[in-house]
């Protein structure tokens, strides 16, 4: 989208810690360039009107400077405190926010050195003169238990606890169905149900039960916890769940969309006790088609709580005692293993992206504390769930699709062609090219790639980048379609305790199921407009989520690796900047080994074309992929960040002087910022696209 020289434009300012930045603008196909010394003060999230004076050359994006400030996004910030004896200051968690918090001494509070503390702003930055602000609150010592994760929370605003009357609304709720409601639904309670989650969940909201016919056609039953029975429209419930939008997780911790009473309670599905859902029930043939689905409510009572780990141990007889106590349900897992298979083949076939990212699994002792970091094992007990609510999810949006129904669809659009050439720019080093032009984007030439390269050293490489190619999933009140998983409808149905986009179409279901699939125009309207502005915030508070888990994650890793300064690791290349690489360790730690920092201590020459270091006297060679010895040289978990140096190789010669590549200071400055901006904006891997 072109935008004339001198037009003044409105959009969001991401500034980076060096003191420039980039403007979001709504239908840019790309951010503005802002140079420091062009900002105007702004700071980073600020809504801001610029005005281009540099327009595109090549690869270099449009400059602009910053001519207005329309709106300031944080009126409260988190970060350190520092004490002097007549004023204090507060150092922003958020390095990229642009200045200091100068706080007089009235001001301060108790609040004490290192202190993480809030301080509300009384006056914005100026020329010459830093913001002003007064303490708010003291959230303790940086180094007390519990203060980082709560400075997150702060940093984000994530509330703390729920509202006093969402409470005594929670309350009042009953612990036991009604029986009177129970003639309304089917009544399964007779049906062996299963549920399977890790071993440490506690809001079960998702059963399955697969059958198989006479024909070989199987029967998919996905019971989903109703919980649109209980958070009735304009409920304060419903208020602050849509308000909350999501369940946030930190490793052993949850802020939850909904109070205990209903996500821990008479909402999750746990064995022996009788619950309300919504099943989607599917007729599937054995090439992994759905023929017929339906959607009503139920009456349920789970048979059995299964987790991950023991249908992996007992599918693969890997622990006698188990597989002899759970034998009576062996043929309905392998029931299921045997369905999963067929729909994970079908999907494949599609285009269907299985990537291979291993998340990270974060421990905490009891203080909250990291004790250990490594990768989340996962087996083909977690693609079995994975897939059967992949297919109630494609189910449930295609029926409310073709019923014109107001909905909330998953949105996964297609990736812009430049990224996929900036991609196809490593793969040529390996022989490969994901196959596409600007008119002819397809999943399957992204699968395709990853097919081939399975089982070989650059597969978890090329996943990454693949990722880093895609956009961001949201939700959108229009379908149009599912990229990642290569559909054509797509929505979120399974998790309503944790997702409000699921509770609000488990409410539009359940009003097309009472009014006999016929609803007034005047009520079709207002739940459109419903969808539209749920679908708006959901996307937001989904992204806040987002970053704050990744920030979270991002200072325990940290954490983790204070105490191993001048550890030695083997790791990966992740990613090749023109400022140095990336490095990910077995465990899924990453940290940054800069020029200065590689041991060579040579001229390198960043390749923009092949994504490579080049070693000019040497010439060593360094890429993604890459298998290289580190050392660990510096672990700050207020910085949230790791950085290394490379081990030197004995066989390498090594030279006196080190050089950084020539190029111009701004395309270093905005080939670092984009690089940062791709890890800190790519889908987490539990919300990867679905």
């Amino acid at each position: 989208m072109s935008k004339k020289k001198n037009q003044k434009i409105e959009g969001i300012f991401r500034a980076n810690e060096r003191g420039y930045g980039f403007v979001e603008v709504e239908g840019m196909d790309e951010d503005l360039f802002v140079p420091a010394g062009s900002t105007n003060r702004a700071l980073n999230g600020d809504t801001v009107q610029v005005c281009i004076f540099k327009k595109k050359e090549g690869t270099k994006r449009a400059e602009a400077k910053v001519v207005k400030i329309v709106k300031r996004e944080k009126e409260t910030v988190v970060g350190i405190f520092q004490k002097s004896k007549n004023f204090g200051f507060v150092v922003p968690d958020d390095k990229r926010f642009g200045t200091d918090i100068f706080i007089s001494k009235a001001k301060c509070k108790e609040a004490k050195t290192n202190d993480k503390v809030i301080a509300k702003i009384l006056r914005y930055p100026e020329r010459g003169k830093n913001a002003e602000g007064e303490i708010v609150e003291i959230l303790g010592n940086i180094n007390q238990a519990g203060v980082d994760l709560l400075s997150v929370a702060r940093e984000y605003n994530l509330p703390s606890e729920f509202p006093i009357y969402v409470k005594e609304e929670a309350k009042r709720i009953s612990q036991t169905i009604d029986e009177k409601e129970i003639a309304k639904r089917r009544d399964l309670r007779s049906e062996t149900i299963f549920t399977i989650d890790g071993e440490d969940a506690k809001d079960l909201d998702d059963a399955i039960v697969v059958k198989k016919t006479k024909d070989g056609n199987y029967i998919l039953d996905v019971h989903i916890a109703d919980v649109s029975y209980y958070v009735k429209e304009n409920s304060e419930l419903d208020k602050e769940a849509s308000h909350r939008g999501t369940s946030v997780y930190m490793f052993d911790r949850v802020i939850p969309m909904l109070p205990f009473e209903l996500s821990n309670g008479i909402c999750s599905l746990n064995a022996g006790q009788d619950r309300f859902a919504m099943t989607c029930s599917m007729e599937i043939d054995p090439k992994g088609n759905v023929i017929s689905s339906d959607v009503f409510k139920s009456v349920i009572r789970v048979t059995q709580r299964m987790s991950y780990t023991n249908i992996n141990k007992i599918l693969n007889n890997l622990d006698e005692e188990l597989s002899a106590r759970y034998a009576p349900y062996l043929e309905s897992f392998k029931l299921m293993e045997e369905l999963a298979l067929i729909l994970k083949k079908r999907r494949l076939n599609q285009g269907y992206l299985n990537l291979d990212i291993p998340e990270s699994m974060i421990i905490l002792d009891e203080e909250g504390k990291v004790i250990d970091v490594r990768k989340y094992e996962t087996t083909f007990a977690n693609e079995i769930i994975e897939q059967f609510m992949l297919t109630a999810n494609e189910s449930i949006a295609e029926k409310f699709y073709w019923l014109e129904a107001p909905f909330i669809y998953r949105v996964h659009e297609e990736p812009d062609i430049e990224k996929i050439e900036e991609t196809n720019k490593f793969l040529f080093n390996i022989g490969e090219k994901i196959k596409a032009s600007k008119d002819n984007i397809k999943p399957r030439a992204f699968s395709d790639v990853l097919e081939k390269l399975k089982g070989t050293e650059y597969e978890k490489v090329i996943s990454t980048l693949i990722l880093r190619t895609l956009k961001i999933a949201r939700y959108e009140c229009e379908n149009k379609g599912h990229f990642g998983i290569a559909s054509k409808y797509y929505c979120h149905f399974t998790s309503p305790i944790r997702r409000y986009p699921d509770l609000f179409i488990h409410r539009v279901i359940s009003e097309y199921l009472a009014g006999g699939y016929n609803l007034s125009e005047e009520r079709t309207n207002i739940l459109f407009d419903k969808a539209k502005k749920y679908a708006e915030t959901s996307s937001d508070a989904e992204k806040n989520a987002t970053k704050a888990e990744r920030d979270a994650e991002d200072i325990k890793k940290a954490e983790f690796m204070e105490d191993k300064i001048g550890n030695e690791y083997m790791g990966i290349v992740s990613s090749i900047t023109n400022f140095g690489m990336f490095v990910e360790l077995e465990s899924t730690v990453e940290g940054l080994i800069r020029f200065e920092n590689m041991g060579s201590n040579e001229y390198f020459v960043y390749d923009e074309n092949r994504k490579t270091l080049v070693g000019e006297r040497t010439g060593r060679i360094f890429k993604i992929g890459d298998q290289v010895k580190i050392r660990v040289i510096e672990a700050n978990k207020q910085l949230r960040k790791v950085a290394f140096e490379l081990v030197a190789d004995k066989n390498k010669v090594e030279h006196d002087f080190f050089f950084v590549n020539g190029e111009e200071e701004q395309n270093e400055k905005e080939q670092e910022n984009k690089d940062v901006q791709n890890k800190t904006n790519e889908p987490s891997i539990e919300e990867k696209y679905f």
